[in-house]
């Protein structure tokens, strides 16, 4: 079986290697559990999809953020999602991602939509935390409204700075044009120009959001190894500890503390925590 469950136990397996190796990326990860492994390009990692998918249906997206502080590290030109369509990650038939996840056997399309995670390792002087993390943690609103609304703050200081205003109707039209990142992330050619210009988008995490962050959330301590899940109903809750449980034995689960943190934003999390 494959799942970010079995993903999260393979790391607990080997979690020592967290104090050992200098990158994130150089981890020794179970590659019989990735469809794709990938440096720089989202996603580093892939689980792969399982055939039958009663209990676990694989798929999931990883992207690793390593840090030398307790910061989560800058998103560069992907912001952080809680689930991404395959069809806006594989866009043509030469894609590196679609021949490895095809080479690992996966029916890539056979699961459209992902659910996206973090692995997330911070260190600070001998210290570190290690979270694996729901990407509803970093996206607490929706990616077209938190592109609009950053782009009314620019709208609306442009204005101020010449003096002038438009209406609402004028203001929010625009503002959808520029809602949707795809739209815009293009490299752009204008004529007679030498050069081609694209816009980037860096996504930096709030303190309330940083989930390294000692004084937001204290109960993630220093050297543990964390898996960080969504928990807004019991029903929730009850869906994950099945799974957990499925995947680890019961002495393995002595090891870990299990317990719900608050988000400042997005409610209530579960989560798993044993000792580096």
């Amino acid at each position: 079986m494959y799942s970010i469950y079995h993903f999260f136990h393979s790391l607990y397996k080997q979690k020592e290697q967290f104090k050992k190796v200098k990158k994130l990326g150089r981890f020794p990860f179970n590659t019989k559990l990735l469809s794709c492994k990938n440096e720089g390009v989202f996603p580093d990692l892939a689980i792969r999809i399982n055939k039958k998918k009663n209990k676990f249906t694989g798929g999931e997206l990883i992207e690793l953020k390593d840090s030398d502080s307790y910061t989560v590290s800058s998103f560069n030109s992907t912001i952080p999602s809680r689930g991404k369509n395959i069809d806006n990650i594989i866009t043509g038939e030469n894609s590196t991602i679609k021949k490895q996840m095809e080479k690992a056997g996966d029916d890539i399309f056979s699961l459209s939509q992902r659910d996206v995670y973090y692995l997330v390792r911070g260190r600070k002087k001998e210290n570190l935390k290690v979270c694996l993390v729901y990407g509803s943690f970093f996206e607490t609103i929706s990616i077209d409204s938190l592109i609009s609304q950053s782009f009314s703050q620019v709208v609306d200081e442009r204005l101020k700075e010449i003096g002038k205003d438009i209406s609402p109707e004028l203001k929010e039209s625009l503002l959808s044009i520029f809602s949707v990142q795809q739209n815009f992330s293009k490299v752009r050619t204008v004529e007679k120009a030498s050069v081609k210009l694209r816009f980037r988008i860096m996504t930096e995490v709030k303190s309330e959001g940083n989930i390294l962050n000692t004084n937001k959330y204290p109960d993630i301590k220093d050297n543990t190894m964390n898996l960080v899940m969504p928990c807004h109903n019991k029903k929730e809750e009850i869906d994950t500890l099945k799974k957990f449980s499925s995947v680890f034995s019961k002495s393995e689960i002595k090891h870990f503390s299990i317990f719900k943190i608050k988000h400042h934003f997005n409610g209530y999390f579960l989560v798993f925590q044993t000792k580096v």
